[in-house]
């Protein structure tokens, strides 16, 4: 497959510090968040009024919330949750932004103009804005909050396919699979869409950065994952008006979003030096 040998490529061509560091944080993240699918430390909606705000210790090492909660369970389930969303955004925003803009741009024309107007119209609208009015619409909620962000995120995909089909559909080598039989969509997936991927690739980084911060935003402000369910967002802003007596309820979900958007944003930045 075109596509996975570009994808091998790009591994093998780049090991400088952004890439390498960008991988560690985000593998070690990801690996807690799949460890955190099968098992917890504690339930993480299980309540023990006893150890409230209790400090940091063995035997809770990130302390315990206003409602006695261990809140190493909670971030552990709130890194789950937000790859999650994370990653179905990504899906949904590229899936459909690179059918629309390789569209737009192999094909051209009056297409091409129709469909980017529409795009530029959506992407006028900041995506967290355009997120915020689609979750209004829908209501809050997990599935709806990744709906929403997906939804919002497909413009910045499109817009970046179809700059790409843009610049290399009348290179020689389309022009000579043309001329060889080759049909629209074998030139646009497996000669066109393998030459852009690098760009694509930093740009998907780049769309789980904004998704991080998307989802913990939304959350923040009560309209993105619900209670009991926890959210890297949620906890910050419930840790928010404890800052004074239990700095650890903000501090840690804080961390960990700090850490999410600095290892994607360090990939991104390692892809683009390698392309």
């Amino acid at each position: 497959m075109p596509v996975i040998k570009s994808i091998k490529k790009i591994f093998q061509k780049y090991h400088g510090f952004n890439f390498n560091a960008g991988l560690i944080i985000t593998g070690v993240i990801f690996i807690i968040a799949l460890v955190g699918c099968f098992y917890t430390p504690y339930e993480p909606t299980a309540m023990n009024v006893s150890i409230r705000n209790t400090a940091p210790s063995l035997a809770h090492i990130f302390g315990c919330d206003d409602s006695g909660r261990d809140v190493f369970s909670r971030v552990m389930e709130g890194i789950r949750n937000t790859f999650f969303i994370s990653t179905m955004t990504v899906l949904i925003g590229s899936g459909f932004g690179i059918i629309l803009g390789a569209a737009a741009g192999y094909y051209g024309g009056k297409f091409d103009e129709i469909l980017m107007r529409i795009n530029d119209a959506l992407f006028a609208f900041p995506s967290v804005l355009l997120a915020l009015v689609i979750v209004s619409l829908l209501g809050p909620g997990f599935f709806n909050v990744t709906v929403a962000l997906g939804i919002a995120f497909i413009p910045s995909f499109a817009r970046i396919v179809r700059s790409g089909f843009k610049s290399q559909v009348n290179m020689d080598y389309v022009q000579s699979a043309r001329l060889m039989g080759a049909g629209d969509l074998r030139i646009i997936f497996v000669h066109i869409l393998p030459n852009i991927l690098p760009v694509l690739m930093s740009s998907v980084m780049i769309g789980f950065n904004n998704a991080v911060l998307a989802e913990a935003g939304l959350s923040y402000l009560g309209i993105g994952v619900q209670p009991p369910r926890a959210s890297l967002g949620l906890m910050l802003k419930d840790g928010q008006a404890l800052l004074a007596t239990a700095p650890w309820n903000a501090l840690f979900p804080g961390l960990v979003i700090v850490l999410m958007v600095l290892g994607f944003a360090l990939l991104s930045e390692g892809i683009s030096e390698a392309a």
